[in-house]
């Protein structure tokens, strides 16, 4: 192992976190509630990291609130169905190991620092009812709103998303007319929350783990980038940081968790790591892959498993920090009715109301040709999409700004105007309204996953919320670009079930840990669900806190005797 301990140090901690998503703060928490101390370094000028992005959904199967509502689930349970979705690209104890934590992590954060969350009901699992261990509701759940007065100093540098309304819950935008459909939403108590500053989604729950931070007083370090591990030859010890445009190091006595999410604004790593060509990124630009820089020069194993692309559009005129576009993920707007999507032969490829499906049919190759046959695509729409519903910041009727998309009168002449086959396009929607009069899309069954129809369809649509013929001009079409994973991404550092950082060698690199989107995604492999990144940011945090004290979980081990493996 390396050897480049410093003269002196400038800052000491049993435990330094690096990032201050769910993750870092989790660790940091954990670490001090078992007798050690903690700090929190982040690279930008404000905490929260991803978690805050996020629609701050946590997906935790058999966990004690849906209990508490009379739903019937098991860890057993949801063990299975992330075992049998992960395709064999995940690790059996990997999986085993989230499923009895995350129950346990979230009970305990509820215990300790006042998290609060609720069931969002009626939300069903990603493959309810085609996976028989999916459930119609219970395992998704949501932090209550927060007030972020409560923050002090910290209101203002505790990160909102500019992606999610973080100010209504998921049963204000359920019961307003879903994801999709803006123009129904409370505007009401969205106004109220925002004058109170009561956050929802992922800003909210990021909130409750910098309060839980704060209230124990761990020191967090803003502007403060990692740039290197320091070790003493047998085990990492430290880091080196800058801060104010000079280097500090940074004493860690029992070991550095890094929880720095993903790689997505490396255009070099999406590539080679995730071979994700051309791709955007909805995420701040500090997310860079730090975890493998770092983690890498001390001999960490990287593992990937099949990657989550998106597809997505950039609004003209829409940044966020420091200058950089504002890409937005086209999910809740692509399967709504009135609406295909078509790749450059004019041709629907897959389910638009399910992004697994049409994601996954984006990225596939044609070796008969060596291409990618479905990207580029264009989402296709005509007037009555533009009069019901948003797209993207667009309202209903709001016209559309220059750059955005394309407007033909005819659909010969939009297909004309992208250059894709007129007569082709034609037949495509064609053939997609004779679906629509009967609720049934023979092709590609949209309409048939119960999420999917809830999270991007129109609930008033009948007979199928996802259906709805182009029929009225004048018609738009709108490029779809690749977007990465929103930090969920292919490749991490592998790591043990105390979320150790492993080595080539396939020991324990002692005192490196990882968690969240830095750790490889063994514990899910092929398969993706929102919610499922939450939770394993504050499981993640929760062991790599407890093992770092000294008082690691034995709970896995209890339940591979009890099972049998």
């Amino acid at each position: 192992m390396i050897h480049n301990v410093p003269e002196k140090w400038d800052l000491e901690a049993d435990l330094v976190a690096v990032g201050s998503g769910g993750g870092g703060l989790t660790a940091a928490i954990t670490a001090f509630d078992h007798g050690i101390s903690a700090l929190v370094l982040e690279g930008s000028d404000q905490v929260g990291g991803v978690t805050a992005y996020s629609m701050g959904e946590v997906w935790i199967p058999g966990n004690h609130l849906a209990q508490q509502a009379g739903i019937t689930d098991s860890k057993e349970s949801g063990y299975r169905y992330v075992k049998e979705l992960s395709m064999g690209y995940g690790e059996e104890l990997a999986i085993l190991n989230q499923a009895v934590h995350g129950p346990v992590a979230l009970k305990y954060f509820e215990d300790t620092i006042g998290l609060k969350m609720c069931v969002i009901r009626d939300l069903p699992d990603y493959y309810f009812p085609y996976n028989q261990d999916g459930l119609p509701e219970g395992r998704y759940l949501e932090a209550l709103p927060f007030p972020a007065e409560s923050l002090g100093e910290w209101q203002s540098k505790t990160r909102v998303s500019p992606h999610v309304p973080y100010s209504l819950t998921h049963e204000d935008i359920f019961s307003g007319g879903g994801m999709a459909n803006m123009a129904g939403w409370d505007y009401n108590v969205m106004a109220e929350r925002l004058t109170k500053d009561l956050r929802c989604a992922g800003p909210g729950l990021a909130a409750y783990f910098v309060k839980g931070v704060l209230d124990r007083d761990i020191p967090i370090h803003v502007n403060t980038s990692v740039e290197e591990l320091i070790g003493d030859g047998e085990r990492i010890i430290g880091v080196r940081a800058m801060q104010d445009g000079k280097a500090i190091f940074i004493k860690a006595n029992r070991g550095v968790v890094i929880a720095v999410s993903s790689y997505e604004r490396n255009a070099s790593y999406a590539k080679t790591l995730g071979h994700q060509l051309k791709v955007e990124s909805m995420v701040m630009p500090s997310i860079d892959g730090a975890h493998l820089r770092l983690a890498g020069q001390f001999g960490a194993r990287v593992a990937r498993v099949p990657d989550v692309t998106l597809l997505g559009f950039h609004v003209p005129g829409e940044e966020q920090e420091n200058g950089v576009p504002l890409w937005r993920g086209a999910l809740p707007f692509l399967g709504m009715p009135h609406t295909i999507v078509v790749n450059k032969a004019g041709k629907r490829f897959a389910n638009e109301g399910f992004y697994r499906s049409i994601y996954y049919a984006t990225d596939a190759i044609d070796g008969n040709t060596q291409t990618h046959p479905n990207f580029p695509c264009w989402a296709i729409f005509d007037h009555q999409a533009r009069e019901k519903y948003p797209f993207g910041s667009l309202m209903p009727m709001q016209e559309m700004p220059e750059g955005l998309g394309v407007t033909a009168d005819s659909l010969a002449e939009l297909a004309d105007r992208i250059g894709v086959d007129p007569q082709q396009l034609e037949l495509t929607v064609s053939t997609f309204n004779g679906y629509c009069e009967s609720g049934v899309d023979a092709e590609f069954h949209r309409g048939t996953h119960p999420w999917g129809a809830l999270m991007c369809g129109d609930q008033s649509q009948k007979p199928n919320g996802n259906l709805g013929p182009l029929s009225k001009g004048p018609f738009y079409a709108v490029e779809l670009h690749r977007l990465a994973g929103g930090g969920i991404c292919a490749a991490g550092v592998l790591a043990d079930h105390h979320c150790r950082a492993m080595g080539w060698n396939d020991k324990p690199i002692e005192g490196l840990y990882v968690a969240g989107n830095s750790m490889a995604r063994l514990d899910n492999g092929a398969f993706m669900q929102s919610g499922i990144t939450n939770a394993r940011g504050l499981t993640h945090g929760y062991l790599a806190g407890r093992h770092a004290a000294g008082k690691p979980s034995e709970l896995l081990q209890q339940e591979i005797e009890r099972l049998g493996l």
